[in-house]
């Protein structure tokens, strides 16, 4: 007896329709807020081309007059992940651009520079907070955050320290304000490279060693030259690298507090993907592995990511919210800002960055 196998012959494996949905609803979700950013890149773009400027600080500027967008809305998710995914990859694609040759041209006086700068900071910190009267973990949560890479750092030592009262108020509290203080870094510390003379190299690792936050640092660099963007993206690097050693210091520091507590503590984070993807394309470029077409069409897409990424950072920003959280919190950030400040560009004067 014959089977019909028409059934089996025309059987077509099932289209992935959960798949696609979710692919299509993430991407209406994010698409009206990074619409939003494309079109300030461009618009500020066109400012800067015809007119003049630098192009990255009318995209700050820009979206800080659209503040109310970051707010509850449909804008929103997008406004997120314009200033965290493609900031992320603008900043990974800037390895095309760097050799391991730039790199060792630099010596290891930015290497000094950046772990003098974060141990020494942390620990002012936590010095200040007791004189202020403050608690001594929010000195030193603070202190890290202004020493590795703002508010990424700020809630990474978070989630290893002690669970209390205070401790999630801590948190919030150093976010928005180093958050806001690396906004103003950006804006005023190129003006600071004028007024001391620091020439492009000298300019990236004062940038890179004193900004707080990535995004910050990679737009004040760009501002200047070509040339003191890399630097100061490869020194900031740097000090998001020192991450991982002070999570696990400070792991084996509040390690009675948290089992008194019953904490399990939070995880340690590994080396962020972008810093990963920024070293890879670093050693893919010194081995001549990468088109110079490709290097210009991977700098473009670095450009536009990034001038988006400010945009939406901007667009973030409320100095509003700085003012809900005290003053003693923000003149503690204050100072240790001050603070790594002084001493970044006392290791450049005495000639310790360039050795």
């Amino acid at each position: 007896m014959a089977t019909d196998n028409s059934s089996s012959l025309h059987h077509t494996p099932t289209p992935p329709t959960s798949l696609w949905r979710t692919l299509e609803g993430r991407v209406r979700t994010i698409m009206p807020g990074l619409l939003i950013c494309i079109i300030i890149a461009l618009a500020t773009t066109f400012i800067a081309d015809h007119y003049g400027g630098p192009t990255l600080l009318y995209a700050l500027l820009f979206g800080m007059s659209l503040h109310f967008l970051s707010e509850e809305g449909p804008c929103k998710a997008g406004i997120e992940f314009a200033s965290k995914t493609v900031l992320r990859l603008g900043v990974a694609l800037l390895g095309v651009r760097i050799t391991l040759e730039q790199v060792a041209s630099l010596g290891l006086g930015p290497v000094i520079t950046v772990v003098l700068g974060v141990v020494a900071t942390i620990l002012f910190g936590a010095l200040l907070a007791r004189v202020m009267g403050l608690d001594r973990d929010m000195g030193l949560l603070t202190g890290g955050s202004v020493a590795i890479c703002g508010a990424s750092a700020a809630l990474a030592l978070s989630a290893v320290m002690p669970r209390n009262a205070t401790s999630e108020r801590h948190t919030i509290m150093t976010v928005v304000g180093v958050t806001t203080l690396s906004t103003v870094a950006m804006i005023t510390y190129p003006l600071i490279v004028r007024l001391l003379g620091l020439d492009d190299a000298e300019a990236g690792i004062f940038l890179g060693g004193t900004i707080h936050d990535v995004a910050q640092v990679v737009g004040a660099g760009y501002i200047i030259s070509e040339h003191t963007g890399d630097v100061s993206t490869f020194v900031k690097l740097l000090r998001v690298a020192m991450l991982v050693p002070a999570v696990m210091v400070f792991m084996l520091l509040f390690r009675n507090a948290r089992q008194a507590n019953g904490d399990e503590g939070g995880k340690v984070p590994m080396f962020p993907t972008f810093l990963i993807a920024f070293v890879a394309l670093v050693l893919i470029n010194s081995l001549g592995w990468v088109p110079s077409v490709a290097v210009e069409g991977f700098t473009d897409l670095s450009r536009w990511c990034l001038v988006a990424a400010i945009a939406a950072l901007g667009v973030k920003t409320s100095f509003q919210k700085l003012a809900v959280v005290g003053w003693k919190p923000v003149i503690l950030m204050v100072v240790e800002t001050l603070f790594l400040l002084v001493l970044v560009t006392l290791c450049i004067k005495f000639g310790l960055a360039s050795i």
